[in-house]
């Protein structure tokens, strides 16, 4: 099969395309014929060895976290999928690689394809839904009538957070460019704030909840918005002692991730706000329920360009220039 690797960490080499032979099918595992693939900022930042302390993987190393396909093959213990069904996923950390032709994934990490949409589509949708779903009904717990901050509306993870937000009945502020405002308000934002000319600190204020997806100077500036009692949710970091310990980090990374974090845990203290950094999880029975919203038009893929598989160089260039509005997909069948 064809893929793109890397060899090693770096900002500036690209990706180089192999050959190689098809993944080995374990007896949990579906082998999939990868129709598309969704590219993530996750996916740059694992590029350069930006995540290596806290995801220590096998170099060379294909890259790739969502993916939506055809089953193949089947493990002899997998009960959930039969050869030909359509299924998407987001990989498990340590089992990515779908910027290539096949892959195989654990069942429980998979669900099948939404019926209303295309493979490129479906592609669009795993890292960005589980991601929003995590922060905001499992760790933050929205209800209808809470006030929720989504940061970067135009993003991958704003596109899909607002409408998610807005189905859980919450108000929803956010921040984007002026030409993202339409877009943003037809998916329910609220209130749409142009970063570029206001300071979202000076017009938001009691919030129950804020989804972080920006810098460290935006971090703080959340927490004045938060109501006391609020949630500060970070998917940029920094990680917290309670992720090493999620992760069974080793004991000098769980020394390096408390100093990392300790200045923005004493200001949450200091301000009754709960402090947390999330990295996604995969989860086929949640990608389910996303699913159901998905076929019943709560939400919409917000798809910005599909490049063929030739190009995923190129592909993983224009989602790390921050010009995307809404997700890149390769096109791989």
């Amino acid at each position: 099969m064809k893929a793109f690797v890397i060899n090693k960490y770096s900002k500036k080499q690209s990706l180089q395309r192999v050959e190689l032979s098809l993944p080995d099918v374990k007896e949990n595992d579906i082998l999939v014929e990868i129709h598309a693939a969704g590219v993530n900022l996750l996916d740059s930042k694992i590029k350069t060895g930006e995540f290596k302390l806290i995801l220590p993987y096998k170099l060379p190393l294909i890259l790739g976290h969502d993916v939506a396909g055809i089953v193949v093959k089947t493990g002899k213990n997998v009960k959930k999928f039969k050869t030909g069904d359509q299924i998407y996923a987001r990989v498990s950390d340590y089992r990515i690689g779908t910027f290539a032709q096949f892959i195989a994934i654990d069942e429980k990490d998979a669900a099948l394809k939404p019926t209303n949409l295309s493979m490129e589509e479906a592609a669009s949708i795993p890292l960005v839904g589980l991601t929003s779903w995590q922060v905001l009904v499992e760790r933050a717990g929205v209800k209808s009538g809470q006030k929720v901050f989504i940061q970067a509306g135009s993003g991958g993870v704003g596109t899909f957070a607002i409408q998610l937000a807005k189905h859980l009945g919450a108000v929803v502020a956010t921040t984007a460019g002026a030409q993202s405002t339409g877009l943003l308000k037809n998916l329910g934002a609220d209130i749409v704030i142009d970063y570029k000319n206001s300071d979202f600190e000076k017009i938001l204020s009691d919030y129950d909840a804020v989804l972080n997806s920006q810098d460290q100077k935006t971090l703080e500036k959340s927490l004045r918005i938060l109501k006391p009692g609020g949630k500060l949710i970070s998917i940029s970091g920094p990680p917290t002692p309670v992720f090493a310990k999620e992760i069974r980090a080793p004991w000098f990374v769980k020394i390096v991730l408390s100093l990392l974090s300790s200045s923005i845990r004493k200001k949450a203290k200091h301000k009754n706000v709960d402090y947390s950094f999330l990295f996604m999880k995969a989860d086929g029975e949640q990608l389910s329920e996303i699913t159901k919203l998905i076929e019943s038009g709560v939400i919409k893929p917000i798809v910005d360009k599909i490049f063929p598989f030739e190009k995923t160089n190129d592909a993983l260039s224009y989602v790390e220039s921050g010009r995307a509005k809404g997700k890149v997909v390769i096109k791989i069948k």
